[in-house]
């Protein structure tokens, strides 16, 4: 197919993710305070979006408490730095077995919500974006599956559209582009969806340029979307998500160097994914321009 270079692009930074990251390098963000401070930082070298996990701030284990996201949305609202807030639902679908022959019952070190536990951070803070993973897979860091049947994607799905939040749609694999369509044609889901495409997690799309295109071809032409590749091809991705007509994701959930034995911050990231765009000749744009293309609105949370 001819290239559709896009020309005028938003980079989001995934500030510090879910995965066992956090003993790995000092720069992964624990403390809501130290997750907003790195979102404010990401902001100013040229991310016009955070995506926000949160943190356990003594051990960096993942949480999903939703005082936490408070103080990170707070934080980043006060800070006078404007940035699109965009936050994680993809919390409480961990289901985890010990061993093959134990598979009639879950493990204690799973963790499964229902849809309205999973969504009151976001009904709550009220960020402009939140994110829907759009199907059920293996994950390879630990022996676990992500879980979300379609019976739980239509519930928080809906919730998230009538609390006003803009849903993206995370996709690991063709299939679940395939079932955001039918979100869109059931009319949970309005028309044109937010798209990121999240290629090399295993064992989701792998990040080949073939399954990349496939899942790019997949994307309606009304729909905006991104692009992120894990580890060592994450600014590979940024030049392979513009080329091909699409915006671009970095930060420390998905890559935690520089460059080799450095290891990065997520406003350094940031920084490279901005020289990469530049020098293709398309230009980085902002909060503002990044609501009025997708008619978000900026709110605070609710009150207390």
């Amino acid at each position: 197919m001819p290239l559709s270079m896009n020309r005028e692009v938003f980079i989001t930074c995934a500030v510090t993710g879910s995965g066992g990251t956090q003993d790995r390098s000092p720069h992964v963000p624990r403390s809501p305070e130290q997750i907003a401070s790195s979102a404010i930082e990401a902001a100013k070298a040229g991310a016009a979006v955070v995506h926000c996990h949160v943190r356990d701030p003594e051990t960096g284990a993942p949480s999903r408490d939703p005082a936490l996201y408070r103080e990170v949305t707070e934080r980043i609202r006060d800070s006078g730095t404007d940035v699109v807030l965009n936050l994680t639902a993809g919390m409480g679908g961990d289901l985890l077995f010990d061993g093959t022959e134990a598979m009639h019952q879950m493990a204690k070190t799973s963790d499964m919500a229902g849809a309205a536990e999973r969504v009151a951070h976001v009904v709550e803070c009220r960020p402009e974006i939140c994110t829907l993973d759009c199907g059920t897979m293996n994950f390879a860091e630990a022996d676990y599956v992500m879980v979300n049947t379609p019976g739980m994607l239509r519930d928080m799905a809906q919730r998230m559209t009538e609390s006003g939040v803009q849903i993206e749609i995370e996709a690991f694999d063709t299939g679940h582009l395939w079932f955001a369509k039918q979100l869109v044609t059931e009319g949970i889901i309005k028309d044109p969806v937010l798209v990121q495409l999240c290629m090399g997690v295993p064992w989701g799309a792998p990040d080949d340029l073939n399954t990349f295109m496939a899942m790019v071809n997949n994307v309606p032409d009304t729909w905006h979307w991104s692009a992120f590749g894990l580890g060592r091809n994450q600014m590979a991705y940024v030049a392979a998500a513009v080329l091909a007509g699409g915006n671009v994701r970095v930060g420390l959930e998905d890559n935690l160097w520089l460059d080799k034995g450095v290891l990065a911050t997520n406003a350094q990231l940031v920084e490279r994914a901005v020289t990469i765009i530049e020098t293709m000749g398309a230009r980085v744009i902002g909060p503002d321009e990044v609501r009025k293309r997708l008619n978000l609105e900026k709110r605070a949370p609710l009150p207390r």
